[in-house]
Formats: C-alpha cells, structure tokens, sequence
C-alpha cells in the first residue's frame, strides 16, 4: 500500500472509533458519515489505477474528520461552536456552516484533479510527463464551481428526501435550527468553499497533481 494513504488510515481510525462510540444519535451518525463509509473504500479501490495527489487525500482527510464530529455530536451541538456562539451572542450553533464549507472546498479539488487528470493531457498514456505542460482550461474554475455547486444541491435533495421518508428521526440530520434561509445558505457556503479552494490552492494542487502523474508515469515505465 501506499505510504501515504498508509498515514491517511491509521491517523484516521482512531477518530473514527471515537465518533462511533456513544454517539448523540446513531441514526444521525450513519446519515452524516455515510460520504465517508462510502468514499474511504472507494479510494482504496481506486489506489492503484487513480491514486490520489498528496493535497487531495489531506483535504479528503480533514473532510472526514469533519464530517466524523458532526455524526458524533449531530451539528447543531458541537461544544467549540456552542461556545462561539455564546461568545458571540449568536441565536445558532453554526458548526454546519463549516460543514458545508468544507462540502465545497474539498470536492472543489476532488473534481478539479479529475478533470486535469482524465483530459489527454493529464492522463498522458504512461509517456514522461513535463510538470510544465499543465496548462488548465480557462473554462475549469467554472465547471469546477458548477458540479460543487450542484452536488451541493443534490446533498440538499438528499435531506429532504431523507426526512420526508423518515419523519421526526432526521430532525437532526437537517439541523436547521429554526433558520428559514438554511437550505440556501448551506448551499452558499459551499459555492464560497469551492471558489476559495480555486482561488488559494490551484497552483499548490498543479504541482501536487504534476508530482503524481510524473511518479506514475516511471512506475509504468518500469513495469514496461
């Protein structure tokens, strides 16, 4: 295995037993965990055929870990952001706010390194790979803005469906809090997380993406 997906799943698992054990809800814990109980096999999966730049599988891993103290607390009872919002003054806790911040700046970079990756440029045949050559379309930061945008909508769709088929039990999964604009701002920040990804993290991840495909390439090369 890997290194560094080797690091990924052993810093990762002792969170993940925390999380599981005495949960606030354990249905809530399974709905809001359930991205990653399905993307962490799938990365295994996919290692040797498409592994991942060394930034995505960090920011994939602080996704998780949010994710993982959202299931164990539910969002709307998260201590730190309960104590911000008594230091504020403030009518909510705003730990999903977070949350779907993160649902945009993570899957920013996620969708971004697949599309760099599965042009012709990107995936490159096996041939030596020139870091230089990377060159994104002008039109990637905005397909890139599109799907995190609309995944975050389907996430949306997701919840409404879940309540209207479970009634009372995803009160907590929803966690609106009473906020009218919930939905609509749920789905702003994440639009904002995956225009601040592009905007900080495009060079970092060309070079990050150039680093994997280039480490590829010689593997082919000397299977070959």
């Amino acid at each position: 295995m890997d290194k560094r997906l080797s690091i990924f799943l052993l810093t990762l698992v002792p969170i993940i037993v925390w999380s599981w054990i005495a949960p606030y809800d354990r249905f809530t814990w399974w709905l809001e965990v359930a991205p990653a109980v399905i993307g962490v096999p799938l990365i295994l999966v996919l290692q040797k055929r498409f592994p991942l730049s060394t930034l995505l599988l960090v920011l994939l891993w602080l996704h998780i870990v949010v994710l993982l103290v959202g299931g164990h607390y539910t969002y709307a009872r998260v201590p730190l952001f309960d104590w911000l919002r008594d230091l504020t003054g403030g009518a909510r806790n705003n730990y999903d706010k977070l949350g779907h911040f993160t649902q945009g700046f993570v899957p920013a970079i996620l969708t971004r390194e697949i599309l760099l990756r599965t042009s012709p440029l990107g995936a490159n045949d096996g041939k030596p790979f020139d870091p230089a050559a990377l060159k994104p379309s002008r039109w990637l930061g905005f397909l890139v803005g599109s799907v995190c945008l609309a995944f975050s909508a389907l996430y949306e769709l997701v919840e409404w469906l879940t309540a209207v088929s479970t009634g009372e039990a995803a009160e907590e999964f929803l966690g609106t809090q009473g906020y009218v604009w919930d939905t609509q701002s749920d789905m702003a920040w994440a639009l904002v997380g995956a225009i601040a990804a592009l905007l900080l993290l495009s060079r970092w991840h060309n070079r990050s993406v150039a680093k994997i495909i280039s480490d590829r390439g010689r593997e082919m090369a000397r299977a070959h």
